[in-house]
């Protein structure tokens, strides 16, 4: 009896150690086999990263002694972390590549002075942007951008800013008008009700587009942007401008048309800088009728709602109310159908 409870036991001791050994060697088999998955992993990551790196080196070119990349019609979602071995870039030039994101690393690419990632499915832009200090055009037109981070108010050589047909931008960040070497903005098809106080303070802003907007009326304090010559405001309900655009000694061009203007202000037969304006598709109150050309070449350069158009709109309006002295009591403007 004693013998079989030695021998029961014994058998039970070696079950049980060769249970433990048995379990430690399939532990160290499934160790083995992790690691050699994340190795398997690892070398399959170093691989695809080496193979994108060789990609997007094919994408470089060099073009008046900038570095490019360029990408057109190619799918890139995300872009690797292998492109900051090209940290030398300049420019990146990546349009209808479906990029849905810019990476955060971008601050990384002190060189980069044109970032055009215009035509893609980009929702956001991350604040490491503002580390771009030797930027000087950041074109994301086309997009699904919905906020404008105040960082780009770091980009300090920032001369060029399109974020034309995103949609949703609504507002600019006040702090933009600290780049004072900002001068051609283009802000349309967005959902803009005002013209943002960040552009009223830019001290060098040239050239503005917010056509396609939903501004209702102008500031009061439009002619503090003074540098301004080309003002593009089409397809908005702007019910009427007021007096203080006079003012606008440098305004070239002036686009209003498919907007709900009834009227043009007087003042504005004083704008002697003024060689383009569009006013076509407002219910203007009255319908003027322009002389007639003296040749066909006049005709054919007749603008109907132009420049002439408005100079005789204004004589008519002033008639109508009585105020025709007013009209003529300073240098009458040069009517010329050509300009």
């Amino acid at each position: 009896m004693n013998e079989t409870a030695v021998c029961v036991g014994t058998f039970t001791a070696v079950k049980t150690l060769w249970e433990v050994r048995i379990h430690k060697i399939n532990e160290e088999l499934q160790k083995e086999k992790e690691f050699r998955q994340r190795s398997a992993g690892r070398l399959l990551l170093v691989w695809e990263e080496r193979a994108a790196l060789a990609k997007l080196k094919e994408k470089v070119i060099n073009e008046d002694g900038r570095a490019i990349l360029r990408i057109e019609e190619e799918e890139w979602k995300t872009l690797p972390s292998c492109l900051l071995k090209l940290a030398h870039l300049q420019e990146w030039q990546l349009h209808r590549t479906s990029l849905q994101k810019i990476p955060h690393f971008i601050g990384r690419f002190h060189s980069l002075v044109v970032l055009d990632l215009s035509r893609n499915s980009i929702e956001s832009v991350p604040k490491e942007i503002g580390q771009l200090t030797s930027l000087q055009e950041l074109l994301l037109s086309y997009n699904r951008i919905k906020f404008v981070p105040k960082e780009i108010s770091n980009c300090i050589n920032l001369e060029r800013l399109e974020l034309a047909v995103n949609r949703s931008i609504c507002d600019l960040p006040p702090q933009l008008s600290d780049l004072k070497k900002l001068s051609h903005i283009d802000l349309c098809m967005n959902q803009f009700t005002s013209i943002p106080s960040a552009l009223l303070n830019m001290p060098n802003l040239e050239w503005l587009d917010m056509g396609g907007n939903k501004l209702q009326e102008l500031p009061d304090a439009i002619d503090r942007m003074e540098k301004l010559h080309t003002l593009w405001l089409q397809r908005n309900e702007i019910t009427s401008l007021p007096e203080t655009i006079g003012n606008m000694r440098n305004l070239s061009t002036l686009v209003l048309s498919n907007n709900k203007l009834q009227t043009i202000p007087a003042c504005m037969k004083d704008m002697t800088s003024l060689r383009f304006v569009n006013f076509r598709d407002n219910p203007l109150e009255l319908e003027v009728t322009l002389p007639p050309c003296e040749n066909e070449e006049e005709e054919e350069q007749q603008e109907m709602f132009g420049i002439e158009f408005m100079h005789v709109y204004i004589q008519e309006s002033l008639k109508k109310t009585g105020n025709v002295e007013s009209s003529t009591s300073g240098p009458s403007p040069v009517i010329n159908a050509s300009e």
